[in-house]
């Protein structure tokens, strides 16, 4: 799978949000600098990539998403985690704490989590 664009990312993110969608539904959740065609163009893109499929009615398609939001993050967040924290969730969380992103609430009731999946 590959890592999508900004302009990509922001499109499946609403794509997710709406679950199914035509162009005019993508581009209601999207930033006002969005137009039509270009965000026409993009999810066709998409579908191209096998991130996004569709429904024909007509000439017009109503279109969906093929990978799933945790399926792309999970995705992601792998090459994230290898590329800039030399693959230690040690690293990533200790970076986090230190830019003041995560609280000492957050922290616990990650442990928490962890402490529950063994």
């Amino acid at each position: 799978m590959e890592r999508l664009t900004n302009k990509e990312e922001e499109i499946m993110q609403a794509l997710w949000a709406l679950e199914r969608g035509f162009v005019k539904d993508i581009l209601s959740k999207l930033p006002e600098e969005n137009h039509y065609n270009t965000v026409s163009t993009v999810v066709r893109n998409l579908e191209e990539k096998g991130f996004v499929g569709h429904q024909a009615y007509g000439k017009t398609h109503q279109y969906f998403p093929v990978v799933s939001k945790e399926e792309y993050t999970r995705k992601f967040m792998k090459v994230a985690l290898k590329r800039y924290f030399d693959n230690s969730y040690k690293s990533m969380v200790s970076f986090f704490a230190k830019e003041e992103d995560i609280s000492a609430d957050e922290l616990r009731e990650i442990l928490e989590l962890i402490e529950k999946k063994k």
